[in-house]
């Protein structure tokens, strides 16, 4: 009940005439982002940072959180279209969808996605309602080891799922913690690894970081990756019957899962969409029409996406650890406003978080009254040449640093860098866990010297905490199982009997 009447006081903050325009002005501009391949809603937030330095942080973090699941949205364009999933969560969307719209039913691939994302958004949203408060109550009780614990949680299970390989994501991620020592010590007050220069006193800017790897780096690396395919017509968005039969239950099951899947701290929507596409097809009784075009290979995967994307801001309001990429830059956001991620959250800064959350029930209803009438017009955005993008979107990125701090040598940072992030992008190495190692750096140091100094000078305190350890063991969990799987299918298979040696 009382987590009722702090709804309604969100949504009183949400409609306010300039709150209700950010939440517009996030979820068009996610819609955007999600139809072009290739630029997502990470680099979408991390070029809007620069320019929302100063402003009123809840109106700067609807626009944020409107436009990472409105990306959603955006994304199930392309992949039905043309078959180029605008989002990495959209790849098994892409699959039954493009075939639907080869046989002329586009339209009615992204009539029952929209409206599945909308169904499956506001379930989320309600979950994100009713979790969040008692998780973060209960996150009340934590002290510095299992906040160091946490960091560590956070950063492992990121690094765990953000790419291919375990050990990169790690070593992203440590790559990070470096970078946050620079400065001055906290502590001490003495200043280390600046290498005699004043302008890095002040440490590496967060916001300098995640536009050279989000903004240029993806720029960079999609210049040689973008081609034009064609664009498949649509025509009527609304689902028939039939439609609407077969994906009523895909969209309600996709829902469930998707936000328990997101709730996880560093597994995101992606997964989720594989084990909802997955899901269906093991349950549906025509499994050879997935592929072929089945509308509940497109209703599972786009409702499940959309409910983790509410589900990844479960961890990172209440516990602050992000559950995806994109949370872990909305989580600097918070910090940059001067705010503290976590628990303290609900109880310093409820009108906040409340208001946020609001927002997502309007923003889920704007999305959908944009996408049924509107679908035909976003989908002629993918016509237009990437070569047009690119030059605006560095130039942003250059202007929006700069302007943050009147700082030339953060302009050069970027480009060194953006340049790095295009190497990390080109041999798959992940920028989200670089990105979040900065992030929580101080938290990760702070922590780790007051637990030390509590136990005096020994590690058994993350043991002995019965929540510490069993954070402790959960990230180390996120490490091994991928290794041992790994492990357990290079090992050559025994010959059965029949098999010759």
């Amino acid at each position: 009940m009382e987590a009722l009447m702090d709804l309604g006081g969100g949504f009183s903050t949400a409609l306010t005439p300039n709150n209700l325009m950010m939440c517009f002005l996030g979820v068009f501009l996610g819609q955007l982002v999600g139809v072009l391949p290739g630029i997502g809603p990470s680099a979408a937030i991390a070029l809007l940072l620069p320019l929302t330095f100063g402003s009123d942080p809840t109106a700067s973090l609807i626009m944020f959180a409107g436009i990472y699941y409105g990306a959603q949205y955006g994304g199930t364009i392309t992949s039905v279209l043309i078959s180029v999933p605008g989002e990495s969560s959209t790849v098994m969307t892409s699959i039954d969808g493009y075939q639907m719209a080869i046989k002329g039913r586009a339209g009615a691939a992204l009539g029952i996605a929209a409206i599945g994302s909308f169904i499956a958004g506001t379930i989320s949203t309600l979950g994100l309602t009713l979790l969040a408060p008692p998780l973060a109550q209960a996150a009340l009780a934590f002290g510095p080891p299992e906040y160091f614990a946490l960091v560590v949680l956070g950063l492992v299970a990121l690094a765990a799922v953000s790419g291919r390989s375990v050990l990169k994501g790690v070593a992203a991620g440590v790559a990070g913690l470096l970078l946050a020592t620079i400065g001055i010590d906290p502590q001490s007050g003495v200043s280390r690894f600046d290498f005699g220069m004043v302008w890095l006193l002040d440490g590496i800017e967060f916001i300098v970081l995640t536009v050279a790897l989000f903004g240029v780096g993806e720029v960079l690396a999609s210049c040689t990756a973008a081609s034009a395919r064609p664009v498949a017509e649509v025509k009527n968005v609304l689902p028939t019957r039939e439609d609407w039969r077969r994906s009523r239950m895909p969209i309600l099951r996709g829902s469930v899962v998707g936000f328990l899947v997101g709730v996880l701290p560093g597994t995101g929507a992606t997964i989720a969409s594989f084990i909802a596409y997955i899901m269906e097809k093991k349950l549906s009784r025509h499994p050879e029409e997935f592929g072929k075009g089945a509308i509940e290979g497109v209703a599972g995967p786009e409702s499940s996406n959309n409910a983790a994307a509410a589900g990844a801001l479960v961890p990172m309001l209440a516990l602050g650890v992000p559950g995806s990429g994109t949370t872990a830059i909305i989580l600097g956001a918070l910090i940059m406003f001067g705010l503290r991620p976590g628990p303290e959250l609900f109880t310093q800064n409820a009108t906040l978080v409340w208001a946020v959350i609001a927002s997502m029930y309007i923003g889920n209803l704007l999305l959908l009254i944009m996408n049924l009438p509107l679908a035909g017009v976003f989908a002629r955005l993918l016509k237009v040449p990437y070569k047009w993008l690119y030059p605006p979107i560095l130039a942003i990125c250059l202007v929006g640093v700069f302007s943050q701090a009147n700082s030339l040598e953060d302009c050069w940072l970027v480009v060194g860098f953006g340049a790095i992030g295009w190497g990390m992008k080109r041999f798959d190495w992940p920028a989200a866990p670089m990105v979040l190692g900065l992030v929580l750096g101080p938290m990760f140091e702070s922590s780790l010297r007051q637990s030390l100094t509590m136990s005096h000078g020994t590690a058994f305190i993350f043991i002995n905490r019965p929540i510490a350890a069993a954070l402790m063991l959960a990230a180390v969990l996120f490490i091994a199982i991928p290794v041992i799987a790994g492990l357990l299918a290079s090992r050559p298979r025994p010959a059965s009997a029949g098999e010759a040696p």
